[in-house]
């Protein structure tokens, strides 16, 4: 049997903190919260979730993984402005501002895209 994906890690100063806005941005849950790793997904039994890591050094770069979400394309603004009123804030990593795309940073400055809607993983 092949491996497969179990959980995207992203290292944090806050685990609780930035768990919790990643949860709420996705409409997951917290599934495990410990001193070192807490871990977010729709379900115990989803196929991935994400993983919550302790570190001590600051990010000083853009990230050379992000997430893409996607929504409704009568939703998307409104799930925009949802997702900034939850901590993040928009980020310029060089975009023309043409883009089917907005960036967006996280609480802890880890970019990521709301992307224009998609029904399947390359349209």
């Amino acid at each position: 049997m092949p491996v497969s994906l179990h959980h995207l890690v992203i290292d944090a100063h806050d685990l609780s903190a930035l768990a919790r806005f990643w949860a709420a941005v996705l409409d997951w849950r917290i599934l495990s919260e410990r001193e070192r790793e807490v871990v977010i997904g729709p379900d115990v039994s989803a196929p991935v979730g994400i993983c919550f890591m302790p570190v001590t050094d600051r990010k000083t770069v853009k990230n050379r993984l992000h997430l893409d979400l996607t929504s409704a394309a009568e939703d998307r603004e409104a799930e925009i402005e949802r997702i900034l009123a939850l901590g993040a804030r928009r980020a310029d990593v060089g975009q023309s501002g043409g883009e089917s795309w907005t960036v967006l940073c996280d609480p802890e400055g880890n970019e990521f895209c709301v992307v224009r809607p998609k029904t399947t993983l390359v349209d």
